[in-house]
């Protein structure tokens, strides 16, 4: 059981490698990366390639790693015994199965993807250390333990916005997807937009980084942003020499794909007017 990559997502080297390591070691993959570099798709690759089933737990601050294992609902079993209703003698009616026992209760191997766990709260990680190490937890309403029947590929997304514990840490096998080079961005933008036309390809990607790599960028344009500006050029049919910079804002033609807040609108003004007022 081997990732190399798809025909729908160009994965580097090392990336293909820390996979594979994390399969062979059997312990979570953390991924981390800017927002928009394909984290979230990885594992939807994954899966592909590997032909498993993917198990998604997208957590939200409010989320809380109990949920990932289940939720027991007191107050509609205390509803029911009013109301009379049998089912309240079977405690197991009341209680709903989360994302991890999901994937430990499935029949074969699958693929789970904790997304963007740097959105919970800083204990999150650490109160499924024991879950995600062990494979198995105890639910004290019916006193059972649930076990994985099969070790699930687990894949951890995170944007950064905070430190996750040591003692996670410790548990996962890291990488980092660092922003792609010119040729390998070349590579992802031919996979979502075959044919398009080298000229067109080459000037806009030369102005994609020019922008990347602008000093006071409060938001740097991602992976998935230069997607879509590339598809916006296509469908207005624009060639290289409509992506001149108007010399009045500098700001790229369909700005609004790229750029996502009035600040850094606001910088290719002020560069403008500082480039004119020096000629």
């Amino acid at each position: 059981m081997k990732f190399e990559g798809t025909s729908t997502y160009v994965a580097t080297d090392d990336l293909k490698l820390a996979v594979n390591a994390a399969v062979t070691l059997e312990r979570p993959l953390l991924v981390k990366g800017e927002p928009g570099t394909g984290k979230t798709e990885l594992a939807r690759q994954v899966s592909d390639a590997l032909g498993l089933p993917m198990i998604e737990w997208n957590i939200k601050s409010t989320t809380k790693a109990q949920q990932g294992l289940y939720e027991y609902d007191a107050v509609s079993r205390l509803r029911d015994s009013q109301l009379g209703d049998e089912r309240v003698n079977d405690v197991r009616n009341y209680i709903k199965k989360g994302k991890l026992w999901e994937a430990f209760d499935a029949d074969g191997k699958v693929v789970l993807l904790i997304d963007e766990i740097d959105k919970a709260d800083i204990e999150f990680p650490n109160d499924l250390l024991q879950e995600l190490d062990k494979m198995e937890f105890h639910v004290y309403e019916t006193g059972e333990t649930i076990r994985a029947k099969q070790r699930p590929i687990v894949i951890i997304t995170s944007n950064n916005e905070k430190e996750l514990p040591d003692a996670f840490l410790r548990r996962c096998f890291f990488h980092y997807i660092r922003f792609p080079e010119h040729d390998t961005l070349k590579q992802i933008v031919e996979v979502h937009h075959p044919g398009i036309k080298e000229s067109l390809l080459t000037t806009a990607l030369t102005q994609f980084f020019e922008i990347r790599e602008t000093p006071g960028l409060k938001k740097k344009p991602s992976t998935s942003e230069v997607l879509d500006w590339l598809k916006l050029l296509l469908a207005e049919d624009l060639d290289p020499a409509d992506l001149k910079r108007d010399g009045k804002t500098a700001l790229p033609k369909l700005h609004g794909a790229l750029l996502k807040n009035e600040q850094d609108v606001h910088l290719f003004e002020r560069l403008a007017f500082m480039a004119r007022s020096q000629r």
